[in-house]
């Protein structure tokens, strides 16, 4: 491994060609990281190479892609310093009705692309005794939701996957830290109206669904109903520059709300809870 002498920190962001992952690059190469942000999409990122980060393509579910990115960056820089865990999907619909591979796709994504890219970013990290993993999970990792069974179950498993993590890796100076955004202004919020509504909005769900696309379509920053997603790239800022950060975040309209109700109210009632906020 080439390990130049670092003036500065690397920081890897996944997920980065819009939405909280983009907010997040900005964020860090306006504080002078070394940022390579990470997507599928990489013909939109040019706006965020014209301020000096370092896009690359990759795909979080390809291993010949993860390993790339990581062995690129240690030849031009050393290695990850600052691994930001945003890339996702959401897969909507029943439990009942979600086709089965879309739903193991969900996991891919979520969970097990990520998990693979963690992996490889460790050793770096342990041998020079310090690095930052940051997980992006969702209000959703702590709160149920119906119609939303396969992505909460991908961010309930992300949540354990990095308190036990944090757990393994304190005693090499490494931070885990989770960020739950509440309700965020991105694409992906619309993206899966029409997934959900083909999946389940004319079957047995279908009342539920077609209440849950009209809540999703009136979500929005500019409606005062979503946060812009520089709420979230501002907490995974502060996390990173912190000595000693908080274990879990949470930002973004609602979520400390939802949190509070969950932990208050029995499931039953949090359930009835929820079937309400949808009208």
């Amino acid at each position: 491994m080439n390990n130049p002498k670092k003036t500065q920190r690397v920081a890897l962001v996944t997920g980065a060609s819009s939405g909280i992952g983009k907010a997040t690059a900005l964020a860090l190469v306006n504080e002078g990281y070394v940022v390579y942000p990470v997507a599928r999409r990489v013909e939109i990122m040019d706006d965020l190479k014209a301020i000096g980060c370092i896009p690359i393509k990759m795909d979080v579910t390809k291993e010949e892609d993860v390993v790339a990115v990581v062995e690129q960056i240690e030849c031009d820089h050393g290695g990850v310093d600052i691994l930001v865990n945003n890339a996702g999907l959401s897969v909507y619909g029943s439990v009942e009705e979600t086709d089965i591979d879309n739903a193991r796709y969900q996991f891919d994504v979520n969970f097990f692309g990520l998990g693979r890219l963690t992996q490889l970013v460790l050793p770096h990290m342990r041998e020079q005794r310090w690095g930052k993993i940051i997980n992006v999970s969702s209000g959703e990792g702590k709160v149920h939701a119906p119609l939303a069974a396969w992505y909460v179950s991908s961010k309930f498993a992300l949540e354990g996957f990095s308190d036990c993590l944090r757990a393994e890796t304190a005693q090499f100076g490494i931070d885990v830290v989770v960020v739950r955004p509440g309700a965020i202004d991105t694409e992906i919020t619309g993206g899966f109206i029409d997934p959900l509504l083909e999946t389940s909005g004319s079957g047995p769900y279908g009342d539920i669904a077609r209440k849950m696309a009209d809540w999703f379509r009136n979500m929005g920053a500019e409606k005062g109903t979503a946060s812009p997603p520089s709420v979230i790239a501002d907490t995974i800022l502060e996390a990173i520059k912190s000595s000693r950060p908080k274990t879990r975040y949470a930002a973004g309209i609602g979520v400390r709300q939802a949190i509070f109700f969950k932990r208050i109210l029995s499931d039953r009632m949090f359930d009835r809870f929820m079937m309400r906020m949808l009208g």
